[in-house]
């Protein structure tokens, strides 16, 4: 039986322009916060929420239509913005080497595991496996983030794959998210730009885009997308909010009047629709019931895994004196650890050595043949047959 929810937000007021006045125009991943901004969960296990409705792409598996498939990954990729209109707190920024495993196989079928990989700029990787209904997901994650005086910018850098066991093999990037109101008033978030999916087997395209937010009317948080194929002729249009529900109607005929051309539609069909959360939630972050259990405490992790990062399990119980305090110590561990690296390798430079990189526990740099064969940190493996050993030698001590 797993939780439901965690222990109420402490009502502590402070002022997030206080810390922000200092930061214009400045790269926000080198400023230390205190947890007073934060939410008890850290990106690693924010970027499992991705996975909240994974039941769309248990669905996506089944289809035997590859458009009806892109319709649902496309679902899929607006399921992983409901969360956000509600969440202002800033997840916890790993460590360099933390990493955080979420195993589900038993009931949704997946499991998944995400590393930081990299510090400046703050990089993780993750890795998500349907063994049941046969999918994987990876996905390289960092961030660009501006703050220009009203709002803050975070624009998402990095790819994300999905492959099918049809030999179906999507990618898309993430859209920009914007926060509002850091000044005064109340923080809200608006998600806008345009991504593309690619099924890169059939060269089928999804276009879809999120409509910013504007004072002028319109439907806020609006999306709409359509599915092409290789030969550039629309075969299913979507239509939704991030925040609720996305539909989509195959394209059964076109029309033209006037020498202007219209779709024929088939009925829409419900391809994604949000769980409502507990009206409680406010109390505590408002999480829905599955970031609830994101953080609950499980036998037998990693020990770099984040359910054992102090700060952050002071911060869920409600002792945030005591986690700005823990929060300093493991970042000044982290700074030691840095240096000690840079000094290593400054004394193999003198004794004409080649010095050794930091690398990752669990994954390795590999190049992307379906990204102009970039770079991108790929999982090797290794890391449940570790847990199902107990062995944990390779692990850095962290905490």
């Amino acid at each position: 039986q797993r939780r439901t929810r965690i222990p109420d937000k402490p009502d502590i007021n402070f002022s997030l322009w206080s810390i922000m006045k200092n930061c214009i125009g400045k790269d926000l991943s080198k400023i230390p916060v205190p947890v007073n901004f934060s939410e008890p969960l850290s990106m690693l296990q924010r970027l499992v929420e991705d996975y909240e409705y994974s039941e769309i792409l248990d669905k996506a598996s089944q289809c035997t239509d590859n458009r009806e498939q892109m319709a649902y990954v496309a679902a899929f990729t607006v399921s992983s913005y409901s969360t956000t209109a509600v969440r202002t707190g800033k997840p916890f920024n790993p460590l360099l080497g933390e990493t955080y495993e979420y195993d589900r196989t038993e009931d949704l079928g997946w499991r998944v595991i995400s590393e930081q990989v990299m510090h400046h700029p703050p990089m993780l990787a993750q890795y998500c496996e349907s063994v049941t209904h046969g999918w994987s997901c990876w996905q390289e994650f960092t961030m660009r983030s501006k703050f220009k005086g009203k709002y803050l910018e975070v624009e998402p850098i990095g790819i994300t794959h999905l492959k099918f066991a049809s030999g179906n093999h999507y990618t898309w990037r993430k859209v920009k998210t914007i926060v509002h109101n850091i000044v005064i008033g109340k923080l809200w978030i608006d998600n806008c730009g345009e991504m593309e999916i690619v099924n890169h087997k059939t060269m089928d395209k999804c276009y879809m885009k999120f409509e910013p937010y504007s004072y002028f009317g319109g439907t806020p948080k609006k999306v709409t997308g359509t599915v092409t194929s290789s030969q550039d002729k629309v075969e299913w249009v979507l239509t939704g909010t991030w925040d609720a529900k996305l539909e989509g109607s195959r394209v059964i005929g076109e029309t033209v009047v006037k020498g202007k051309s219209s779709l024929e539609c088939a009925a829409s069909k419900s391809l994604w629709k949000r769980i409502l959360t507990d009206p409680e939630s406010e109390k505590y972050y408002n999480f829905t019931r599955f970031a609830c259990e994101l953080n609950e405490i499980e036998e037998n992790v990693a020990p770099t895994d984040t359910r054992l990062r102090p700060d952050q399990r002071l911060m869920e119980n409600g002792q945030w004196d005591e986690a700005n305090t823990e929060k300093v110590r493991l970042e000044e561990k982290q700074r030691a650890a840095r240096k000690q690296r840079e000094l290593e390798a400054e004394l193999a430079n003198q004794d004409g050595k080649e010095p050794q990189p930091y690398t990752p526990t669990w994954y390795r740099q590999v190049a992307d043949e379906f990204n102009g064969g970039k770079l991108i940190f790929s999982y090797q493996g290794g890391y449940w047959e570790a847990k199902n050993k107990q062995d944990w030698s390779r692990c850095p001590d962290i905490f």
